[in-house]
């Protein structure tokens, strides 16, 4: 099991050099990553500093040298491929081969000004077929090698993109969305990981063991044991109680998890907080 903190890219923490310090601060604290929100409005809230994601993991790449980048998640439909393709090799460079990307729909709630307020397709069945076409052009443009694609919604006519990532076969790439949707779930199949949260009609829910063996299991018949698949779970800011947190963590482990991510909300009392929760470092249970 590895430990990630997952950190918000507006208000207090709207700052390039603020992330920076906190992404130090992780690692020298025992985390084995840091993940950053991906709003363009943060949380839609427009009187609120936002700051952009991938400057931010420039400066965190820059102070650190151990822990593993990435985004949790981007809203890959509101991106231009061919523009992240660039971003995202510039930075496993920058960071020798550490970046993770997450992708995905976005959040129709809290990211919808991210959307609609740019004139952005906001239909979450047009923008999951966007999706797909967006990653078979993404990872083309990864290779390295003369690439063409003819799509729906994106055309790209032989071009070659240098350097590749540091990473091969290339950038990991994990999926979000609601699981056991099946929309996410056979599109987190297709890649890397899983990052998904658990869809219910109420209000949040941990996953549970069960739910981890049963991706397994799908991630076993669909793939194969090979090459790894990763079961990203958390999510959420830690419990009251360490050693209740502590015995989840055990079980999602033991059934096949293979990282635990802790959000670090606005509402925990602001930087000093922050950092305070950041260094008592990760639960761990190996």
């Amino acid at each position: 099991m590895q430990y990630g903190v997952n950190l918000p890219n507006g208000g207090a923490w709207g700052d390039a050099r603020t992330l920076g310090e906190l992404a130090r601060l992780a690692e020298e604290s025992g985390w084995d990553g840091v993940f950053l929100e991906e709003y363009i409005v943060w949380q839609g809230h427009q009187d609120v500093p936002t700051s952009d994601p991938w400057i931010a993991l420039a400066a965190m790449a820059m102070q650190t040298s151990r822990v593993r980048l990435g985004t949790t998640i981007t809203p890959l439909t509101r991106r231009r491929p061919w523009k992240v393709a660039r971003e995202t090799v510039t930075l496993d460079q920058l960071s020798n081969g550490r970046l993770i990307l997450g992708i995905g729909l976005g959040d129709t709630g809290h990211d919808a000004a991210s959307f609609g307020s740019f004139g952005e397709v906001t239909d979450a069945k047009e923008r999951a077929k966007m999706l797909d076409e967006a990653l078979d052009v993404l990872v083309g443009l990864w290779s390295g090698a003369p690439f063409n694609y003819a799509g729906k919604y994106y055309r790209v006519n032989q071009v070659t993109l240098l350097p590749r990532p540091v990473q091969t076969p290339r950038i990991p790439i994990w999926v979000g969305g609601g699981f056991p949707l099946k929309g996410p779930t056979q599109r987190a199949l297709r890649w890397d990981g899983s990052c998904m949260y658990k869809q219910t009609s109420s209000d949040w829910q941990d996953w549970m063991p069960d739910d981890v063996r049963a991706l397994k299991a799908l991630a076993n018949q669909t793939r194969g044991t090979s090459p790894p698949f990763d079961i990203v779970l958390g999510g959420r800011h830690r419990g009251d109680d360490g050693e209740k947190e502590r015995a989840l963590i055990r079980s999602l482990a033991e059934a096949g998890a293979t990282w635990w991510i802790e959000y670090i909300p606005p509402e925990t009392g602001g930087l000093d907080a922050a950092r305070a929760c950041i260094t008592r470092g990760p639960l761990r249970v190996d």
